[in-house]
């Protein structure tokens, strides 16, 4: 056997992108390329469908090493992420409790949301007992009329337990503009409060005060260079502010965390952290930072290369949860993980699946931290940076969504994000996104497995609801004053789930009888787009093989007592099939439907047929219309 290794690429001549494209249009047979191949994003920008090395040549990030300014491959050399779980303090002992079994499962970061009436530092040090500031990122939330009150906690039993505080890290979360983001209220004082807020944490070096929330934009429905180019915004106004306000240009920056959803667009999403990185690091450097003190991370004019480093914490989305089929949430959710990890954030919190309808079970948290500790302990996703790097449509796709946010970044800084939240031109930009998707969803552009695709009819999910309180610390809900644009509070599949939860609670179950009929590969075929359709609002689905005439199948239908008699066949057989069928059941109770747009649609209605479904229906809309006729 020979040893010599034979590099078999040399046998073949090198195909230029002229050649490729050659092929496709060949392949084509006519059709237009632009039109069949070129894929326009909600982002704003097109993808093609192959990219090559001459597209991402001169791409500054191909020349970068993870953890080298301006940070698009990572803030640092390993992809080292804190696993973090929510703990919602309600009874301190049992949150401590509850954190030290999480910690004894492989989480290393702790978010405690702790109710205004629970701040005190009797309360800090149960809620503490047995956990380690130096060895877990701990992240603190609360009331905003009180979160300056938590700092001063916070500051005070790590001082006071006589630690190294370059050895402990986390985060007091005050988020300037939450009044108006979630309640539309106006904060007219969040600068001189978000300055006392940095003052407070000063001795925590490594402690974050104030938080950049894109991830309310997140689960309001906003796209990701909106989520993107609207954070970079809310970032810089705080810097500005802040430096205006007399703190240090470096520890202003520092002080800083980004908080991003993640959603199930998986390549954008990855994107979508990389191209932050990028432009934060861009923005902050700017501002030309000074480096307080000797370090071998800064540049040649000494200006401060780490407090360009982004902070992200990543929550996965809470707009495409659902409530129907719940364990699809989990796929939702792996996904996000992974998009989350590979993109290289600093920490990551999964949702748990059962979120939507119920307070998280024990078992829905543990999956949500099992998510996690399978990319580290299974998958390796911890053992390398930007595994994505060098991929020609990452790449690309990084540099397209960096210059839709850039350009949003741009023209809200023309008012500044302040001023565009209390005009609401940031909310209604986000609004008419989330109306956007709603519309996709409804015509089923966008799929939510489970919900307007493939859903389980027999599943039942009203008496699993559980009424939760209303949460609110009151602050701000007496004010005399005009209330401004708030951001929507709607998931994705509401709309469907207030479809099934009718059906649901009707107390009758329509029954969709398919009358399949005629070619067998067309019968087959909407049969199933059929009952994918009507499965979406919890009707009862009768399918069946087929019929040797129109009457042996209404003879069926009613013998199964249908509400509804699909006609299923191909659209040169419905000439005749239609009508008959049609005529065959006037009178009786059960709605008519032909499955399909067959050319000869306006002469089927012209006798009286009413109803079709195909792939250009409204479902939504046409299954609340069968609500109304049905229930």
């Amino acid at each position: 056997m020979s040893k010599q290794r034979e590099k078999l690429f040399n046998d073949f001549p090198p195909v230029s992108t002229q050649e490729w494209l050659d092929v496709v249009t060949k392949d084509l047979k006519g059709a237009d390329f632009q039109k069949k191949l070129v894929w326009k994003t909600n982002e704003g920008f097109q993808l093609n469908p192959f990219y090559r090395a001459e597209d991402v040549e001169g791409l500054p990030a191909l020349e970068n090493l993870p953890g080298q300014f301006p940070y698009v491959r990572g803030t640092k050399k390993d992809n080292v992420w804190y696993v973090r779980q929510e703990i919602d303090v309600k009874d301190v002992a049992e949150a401590n409790k509850k954190a030290l079994a999480l910690l004894e499962r492989g989480v290393t970061s702790l978010g405690f949301r702790l109710p205004k009436t629970k701040i005190s530092e009797e309360n800090m040090e149960i809620l503490l007992q047995g956990i380690a500031p130096d060895k877990v990122e701990l992240n603190f939330s609360t009331c905003i009329s009180r979160t300056a009150d938590l700092a001063k906690l916070v500051v005070a039993y790590i001082k006071g337990r006589d630690l190294n505080v370059m050895e402990c890290f986390g985060s007091v979360e005050f988020d300037p503009f939450r009044k108006i983001l979630k309640k539309g209220i106006d904060e007219p004082n969040w600068i001189e409060n978000a300055v006392e807020m940095v003052q407070i944490m000063a001795p925590l070096p490594r402690y974050r005060a104030l938080t950049v929330t894109g991830n309310r934009m997140n689960d309001a429905g906003a796209y990701s260079f909106q989520e993107l180019g609207y954070s970079l915004s809310y970032g810089n106004q705080l810097l500005s502010a802040l430096i205006d306000n007399g703190v240090a240009p470096s520890m202003a920056a520092k002080k800083i965390k980004f908080e991003f959803g993640v959603g199930s667009n998986y390549f954008m999403e990855i994107a979508k952290f990389r191209a932050a990185r990028w432009l934060w690091a861009e923005i902050v450097d700017a501002y030309k930072p000074p480096c307080p003190h000797e370090c071998d991370n800064k540049a040649d004019d000494g200006t401060c290369r780490c407090a360009a480093k982004m902070n992200i914490h990543a929550t996965t989305s809470q707009f495409n949860q659902s409530l129907y089929d719940p364990y699809v949430n989990m796929l939702r959710t792996q996904t996000e993980a992974m998009s989350a990890t590979i993109g290289a954030v600093d920490s990551l919190t999964v949702r748990p699946f059962d979120e939507a309808f119920e307070t998280p079970t024990a078992f829905a948290e543990r999956i949500a931290v099992n998510q996690q500790l399978l990319l580290k302990e299974e998958s390796h996703f911890d053992k390398i940076t930007d595994p994505s790097a060098g991929s020609y449509y990452i790449e690309t796709l990084t540099v397209s969504l960096a210059q839709q946010a850039w350009k949003l970044f741009l023209e809200t800084e023309e008012v500044g994000f302040y001023n565009a939240l209390k005009a609401g031109t940031i909310q209604d930009a986000i609004n008419a996104s989330a109306d956007a998707r709603f519309k996709a969803v409804a015509n089923r552009k966008e799929i939510l497995l489970g919900t307007n695709q493939y859903p389980n009819f027999k599943e039942t999910m009203a008496a699993k609801i559980e009424e939760k309180e209303a949460h609110s610390c009151g602050c701000g809900d007496n004010e005399n004053i005009t209330p401004l644009k708030k951001l929507n509070t709607r998931r994705l599949a509401d709309d469907f789930n207030a479809l099934r939860l009718a059906t649901e609670r009707s107390g009758k179950t329509p029954k969709v009888f398919m009358l399949t009929i005629g070619n067998l590969a067309m019968r087959l075929a909407r049969s199933q787009f059929s009952s994918n359709f009507f499965a979406s609002a919890g009707y009862e689905l009768i399918d069946n093989l087929g019929f040797n005439t129109v009457a042996d199948g209404v003879k069926a239908a009613r013998e199964k007592d249908a509400d509804v008699v699909v006609l299923c066949s191909s659209d040169d057989e419905y000439v005749t099939y239609a009508p008959e069928a049609y005529n065959l059941l006037k009178g009786g109770k059960e709605i008519f439907v032909v499955a399909g747009a067959p050319a000869c649609m306006d002469e089927l209605k012209a006798i009286g047929i009413e109803h079709f479904i195909h792939v250009r229906s409204n479902v939504l809309e046409t299954l609340q219309m069968f609500n109304e006729k049905l229930l």
